[in-house]
């Protein structure tokens, strides 16, 4: 399974880390993405989806439904 945002679609970065030296060597940052299980109200159910930190605090304020729609997804697409 890809390191992968569903919602945001957040994904590694790659980029080079640089020691005092100049020396070069390849880094990874991972995106923070944890497995949530989320509770849709409208449809009295709960989704579970792997989102990333960011996305979970956007969905506490705006509801998962209305962050769908401002993102022009579906539920399906998600799940």
């Amino acid at each position: 399974m890809a390191r992968k945002c569903k919602l945001s679609g957040k994904k590694r970065l790659v980029g080079y880390q640089i020691s005092h030296a100049h020396n070069k060597t390849k880094k990874v940052q991972q995106p923070n993405l944890q497995w949530k299980r989320i509770f849709v109200p409208e449809e009295g159910r709960f989704v579970r989806i792997r989102v990333s930190t960011r996305a979970l605090r956007t969905i506490s304020r705006k509801g998962l439904l209305q962050y769908l729609r401002d993102e022009n997804m579906t539920l399906s697409d998600v799940s």
